[in-house]
């Protein structure tokens, strides 16, 4: 496969992903108390959102590096 095929399919898949998912979460330790033999740690969430703009510029570009990318070489 090309270059530019397997950059544009990436493309597109991500930004469909951003479309369809809009927003991630991950979870993160925290040292809330260190004294001594004493440690409490806490766990949170944090989520974080995803523009749908990204994720059209995203699928925009995908699809222009496919267009031109098959042309150019053709």
């Amino acid at each position: 496969m090309k270059n530019h095929l397997i950059l544009g399919i990436i493309l597109v898949v991500a930004g469909a992903a951003i479309l369809a998912y809009q927003q991630f979460s991950y979870r993160s330790r925290e040292t809330v108390i260190d004294i001594g033999p004493i440690k409490a740690t806490a766990e949170t969430t944090k989520t974080v959102p995803l523009p749908p703009i990204l994720g059209w510029v995203l699928l925009g570009s995908g699809a222009l590096v496919l267009v031109f990318g098959s042309r150019s070489k053709a």
